[in-house]
């Protein structure tokens, strides 16, 4: 069995208040796009389960591995065999573009259909929170408003079709606890999808990522690739996530070249 895990961009990202367990809560719209990694998962030749990682390098140990995690939890919960997993990774990582957390809950889907285990996505988004706070987004991989520490989902409806979106990661790695560590957490009465219901050409002025002030003064460069969006003829442009991937939104298809950065472009509203 063979899928596509897709990347996501946030569309805005506020961070209200710091809970008393030390994490944060948030508010954020988040939007699939198709930057996609592939997941093949067959029935094991042998008595374990194996991970195969191909294409951008992941330094981290089989055990540690988001799907892996994935197949572990299926099978301590249901008892799922073991199976042979091979990844191969084209979405950047340390990018703020959940690839990791898509392809955590692109297995759980395809382990639930592997096994005929029946379950609703509901159970699925219960399972993949404990796998991390973006996973449940991945399961009904539609626009949601997220809300809580990030697992609190509400569909949405956003009018991007028609736009075309530029998606840039420079050669960095932004770690999250050092952008969460510049946050001043700012309680807003509105919600956020509120902002994204406005026309995009409202959006630069209203529509705010808290953690590009820390993370680009900590990274001159995410900066610029920003500005150069927005010179570029971007009407919006913004970073995804805690970053340190730039996205810029475009009423007509245009072709930019980011010497050194990954850089991904589609046209939105087609099908992942």
């Amino acid at each position: 069995m063979i899928s596509f895990p897709n990347c996501k961009i946030n569309l805005g990202l506020w961070v209200t208040q710091r809970r008393t367990d030390g994490y944060h809560n948030i508010q954020t719209v988040m939007l699939p796009v198709p930057w996609c990694d592939v997941l093949e998962i067959v029935p094991a030749r042998g008595d374990k389960t194996t991970l195969t990682v191909t294409g951008t390098h992941i330094d981290s140990p089989v055990e540690k591995n988001l799907c892996y995690k994935a197949w572990r939890l299926m099978a301590d919960k249901y008892g799922v065999q073991p199976v042979d997993i091979h990844l191969h990774k084209v979405i950047p990582t340390g990018a703020g573009l959940g690839g990791g957390s898509s392809d955590a809950s692109f297995a759980l889907k395809m382990l639930n259909s592997m096994f005929q285990l029946g379950l609703e996505n509901e159970v699925l988004r219960s399972l993949a929170v404990q796998l991390g706070m973006d996973c449940p987004f991945f399961i009904d991989n539609v626009p949601a408003l997220s809300t809580g520490r990030g697992e609190y989902l509400k569909e949405v409806t956003v009018d991007l079709g028609g736009w075309y979106v530029i998606i840039v990661k420079p050669p960095v790695h932004v770690s999250t606890a050092a952008a969460f560590a510049g946050i001043k957490p700012l309680y807003r009465l509105n919600s956020i999808d509120q902002l994204t219901s406005l026309p995009v050409r409202e959006w630069r002025k209203e529509l705010h990522n808290d953690f590009e002030e820390t993370v680009m003064t900590l990274y001159p460069e995410i900066r610029e690739i920003k500005n150069d969006l927005y010179r570029q003829g971007a009407i919006y442009a913004a970073m995804s996530g805690s970053g340190s991937a730039i996205f810029g939104l475009f009423e007509k298809p245009v072709t930019i070249e980011f010497s050194g950065c990954d850089v991904f472009g589609t046209l939105l509203g087609s099908q992942l």
